[in-house]
């Protein structure tokens, strides 16, 4: 099924919409192991936990699922209205970087409700290295999509 005339027409809006659906989502995948480094080092049912739970929680209910979902729609949009990206190699770098990313994402979730819970077991040396996979995915991301080496 091709994309309506509409989309292909706008592709430079979807595109536009994209990238700020991204920048907002990966805002959270950089700031959020931080939190999580810092709640850490607190004690559990502490007036910092508990504030640090409020930051973490309107963080990803607000800013991080509408973003990672924004990005997702409008980056199946813009391959509906132009299909041939499947042809050309870089972009099934960067789908599966994406994938990746979505993924840590929601193990970043998960981790998120382990410290609702009172339940994190993590140090924070843990979340300063796991807070390096976003910003290894984004680089390869970016460098697909500017460069298209292949």
């Amino acid at each position: 099924m091709t994309a309506p005339d509409f989309m292909v027409e706008n592709y430079m809006v979807l595109k536009a919409f994209h990238v700020i659906a991204v920048i907002s989502w990966m805002a959270v995948l950089l700031y959020l192991p931080r939190l999580f480094v810092y709640h850490s080092q607190e004690e559990k049912g502490s007036a910092t936990s508990q504030t640090f739970k409020i930051m973490q929680n309107r963080l990803m209910r607000m800013i991080g699922m509408p973003a990672m979902m924004a990005t997702w729609v409008f980056g199946a949009l813009m391959i509906w209205a132009d299909t041939s990206l499947f042809s050309q190699g870089w972009f099934h770098v960067k789908l599966t970087a994406v994938i990746l990313m979505t993924g840590i994402h929601h193990v970043f979730l998960k981790w998120h409700k382990a410290f609702l819970n009172d339940a994190n077991t993590k140090s924070p040396k843990f979340f300063k290295i796991v807070n390096e996979i976003p910003t290894v995915l984004m680089i390869i991301i970016v460098f697909m999509v500017i460069v298209k080496p292949f």
